[in-house]
C-alpha cells in the first residue's frame, strides 16, 4: 500500500509544481512572491513553466555523451599543450640561470650596443631566475 501510495505522489508531483505564482512589492518596497494573492495589494501573476517543459536529465543515448567525450578530448589536448609550453619554459629558464651561474662576463644587449652585467645585476638576475623555476618547475 506504501508503495502504491509514494508511486502516486512521486508521478503527480511535476502538476503540484506547475501552480500559480503571485509577484506583489510591499509598502516598504520589499518584492514579495507568493502562492496565494496579496489581500489590499496589487499583484502580477508569473507564468510557470509546465511540466511538460520541465526537461529531464540527459540519459544516454541523446548525443551527451559524445558531446562530453569531445569536450574531454579537448581538455586534454589542451593540458599536453601547456605542460608541452611549460617544459619548453623550464628548460630554457635552467640554461639561463646555468649561464648567469657559470659565466661571470655576462653582457646584454641595450639599445643596439651590448654592455656587461654587473656582479649585482648578474646576481639578481640568478635570484629572479630561481625563484621562477621554483614557482613553475617541480
Amino acid at each position: 500500500m506504501r508503495t502504491l501510495l509514494l508511486t502516486l505522489l512521486i508521478g503527480l508531483s511535476p502538476w503540484c509544481m506547475a501552480g500559480q505564482i503571485y509577484k506583489w512589492v510591499d509598502a516598504q518596497g520589499v518584492t514579495h512572491f507568493d502562492a496565494q494573492p496579496p489581500q489590499g495589494h496589487s499583484s502580477t501573476s508569473i507564468q510557470t513553466p509546465s511540466p511538460s517543459a520541465i526537461k529531464s536529465p540527459a540519459a544516454p543515448g541523446n548525443g551527451t555523451i559524445g558531446d562530453q567525450k569531445t569536450i574531454d578530448t579537448n581538455v586534454k589536448k589542451q593540458v599536453a599543450e601547456q605542460q608541452a609550453q611549460l617544459k619548453v619554459f623550464c628548460d630554457q629558464a635552467r640554461t639561463n640561470l646555468a649561464q648567469l651561474q657559470n659565466n661571470p662576463r655576462l653582457r646584454e644587449e641595450v639599445g643596439g650596443e651590448l654592455r656587461r652585467l654587473s656582479d649585482t645585476q648578474r646576481q639578481e638576475r640568478v635570484t629572479e631566475a630561481q625563484k621562477q623555476i621554483a614557482e613553475n618547475c617541480q
